[in-house]
């Protein structure tokens, strides 16, 4: 027994199971059974051969096709009655209809009403107050004519039919998603505008927005329309899967292609081969590979971001094009002038190249007199002029180091944070990724019985300028965690005025904010420079 027996219903197992014989759970599973007048339906169609779409086709008989699918034929215009009443084709359509119904034409509206109706229509706009007043002042047969085609050649007419097709593109001035950043599209939207303006072919009008850039010898124009394909959404969100985002983006050109030109949900045969339609999964995944193809590059934000970029088509205008040009031939003439090594180029690089070593020079290593750390840490201090933290590891603590300038003065001071293989993962801080977080740094000299601070002018650190300002929690914090290879980190002080003392105090504090747990630990191995 056969699901389907044509001409024999009797035998057809589908009869069998919406009528539940045989055994079997009756059919549909667990819903209402099918009335018997459907199921009488049923045979009926089976008995009479159970004609499929594909059947038909093999018997030579009209394509059982959703009308979807047919290619349009040309039917002729049907005999109407009143033959006066037609004034162009498809009157013979609407007035044989009315005239089986035993109806005719409502009477012809006003010409105030025809033209807003037809200038709303065709621009969005109501008829201005001089140019309805024209319209209803030309007698002339073909005034109405005349004014539908002053309509057309409105620039309003490529905005106002640009909008649903904008929507059908999804064109919009943002990314979308969380960040929905702003992009710039509108030449796009204009060339939709004036495309309709000026009655670009459909054939035309696809091709270019499909692949404007593919033509031979693409004008700029035709690359422009391709930002058909560019308006999908695009996702910034921090941490965004760059694949997964570039997939989605490709989903959605095929989905909006099929249903804009072909007028069919192609987004089900994503996952499956379409119930209903004559496409399949792979049908879906050989129109996104035509989309795949597309050039991109990969960037990062700096986070953890990273994203798929596509190519931007700058558009200047003729003046900006002109000065860039100008620009970029002085740059090139400039460059080429700057890489010829001349004799004074020489001497100027060597003069250079010893300024820079004669600054490092001028770095003194200092040896500290006295060492103590408020909380416990034990603070020795090496042979090499390194000072080295052991034992106790507070979170929070301050470093006190007392020590004498070398001869002369001193405009600054070098705190260097030195890996080691004794510390966390090799430092050069000492909580367990090696990292360190400084929130405040105070240098003082002494004064009548005390310590008078000495203004810092600025700080400067190898990880980025920190600040002063230790009410705001942090003044020097490196991060190690991510680094295959320890480095040694920098951090200098130069004073307001140079100092010329005795003896100074540097206090080095890691603060206590509750947001900050070990990373504020502070680094285990220093070494203290001044610079005369």
């Amino acid at each position: 027994m056969g699901v389907i027996v044509p001409g024999a219903s009797d035998r057809s197992r589908l009869i069998a199971r919406v009528e539940g014989r045989g055994g079997e759970a009756q059919m549909p599973l667990n819903r209402t059974p099918l009335k018997p007048g459907q199921v009488a339906l049923l045979k009926r169609w089976i008995d009479a051969g159970a004609e499929w779409p594909e059947s038909a086709e093999a018997h030579d008989q009209p394509p059982a096709k959703h009308w979807a699918y047919l290619k349009p034929v040309k039917a002729a215009p049907p005999q109407v009655q009143h033959a006066a009443l037609v004034r162009n084709p498809i009157d013979n359509f609407l007035l044989a209809r009315l005239e089986q119904e035993g109806l005719s034409y409502s009477p012809e509206a006003s010409k105030e009403k025809l033209a807003r109706r037809v200038s709303l229509d065709l621009i969005g706009l109501p008829p201005a107050p001089a140019e309805l007043k024209a319209f209803l002042d030309d007698t002339r047969p073909d005034a109405y004519e005349r004014y539908v085609d002053r309509l057309l050649a409105s620039p309003h007419f490529g905005e106002r039919w640009a909008r649903p097709w904008l929507d059908l593109a999804r064109y919009a001035d943002s990314n979308g998603y969380e960040k929905d950043e702003r992009r710039n599209i509108w030449k796009y939207r204009d060339w939709v505008i004036h495309a309709l303006n000026r009655d670009l072919p459909f054939d035309e009008f696809t091709i270019e927005q499909m692949a404007g850039d593919m033509l031979p010898n693409a004008t700029e124009d035709q690359r422009i329309a391709t930002g058909f394909n560019r308006n999908t959404q695009f996702n910034e969100e921090g941490g965004v899967d760059k694949d997964e985002s570039y997939f989605e983006v490709q989903v959605d050109r095929v989905a909006t292609t099929s249903t804009v030109w072909l007028g069919s949900t192609l987004g089900c045969a994503q996952c499956h081969n379409h119930k209903f339609d004559p496409f399949t999964q792979k049908d879906f995944y050989s129109m996104m590979a035509f989309f795949n193809n597309g050039e991109k590059k990969q960037i990062s934000t700096g986070d953890t971001s990273t994203y798929y970029i596509e190519p931007v088509l700058e558009m200047p205008t003729p003046e900006q094009k002109e000065r860039r040009e100008a620009i970029e031939a002085r740059i090139n003439a400039l460059t080429k002038q700057t890489e010829t090594l001349t004799p004074e180029l020489k001497a100027q690089q060597a003069e250079w190249e010893k300024a820079v070593l004669n600054t490092e020079q001028a770095w003194r290593v200092i040896t500290p007199s006295k060492l103590t750390a408020a909380a416990g840490t034990t603070l020795t201090a090496e042979s090499d002029g390194r000072i080295f933290a052991s034992g106790t590891a507070p979170r929070d603590e301050a470093y006190v180091i007392e020590f004498a300038l070398p001869a002369g003065t001193a405009s600054g001071l070098r705190l260097e944070a030195l890996p080691d293989a004794r510390l966390p993962r090799g430092g050069p801080g000492r909580d367990a990724y090696g990292n360190f977080n400084i929130t405040g740094i105070k240098v003082e000299v002494p004064e009548g019985g005390g310590w008078k601070p000495v203004t810092v002018q600025k700080l400067a650190a190898d990880t980025g300028a920190r600040s002063t300002d230790s009410k705001r929690g942090q003044v020097w914090m490196v991060d190690a965690s991510r680094e295959d290879k320890r480095l040694p980190r920098q951090l200098v002080a130069m004073f307001e005025q140079p100092l010329r003392a005795p003896k100074v105090h540097l206090t080095i504090v890691a603060g206590s904010l509750a947001s900050v747990a070990e990373s504020r630990k502070l680094p285990t191995l220093w070494q203290l420079n001044s610079e005369s």
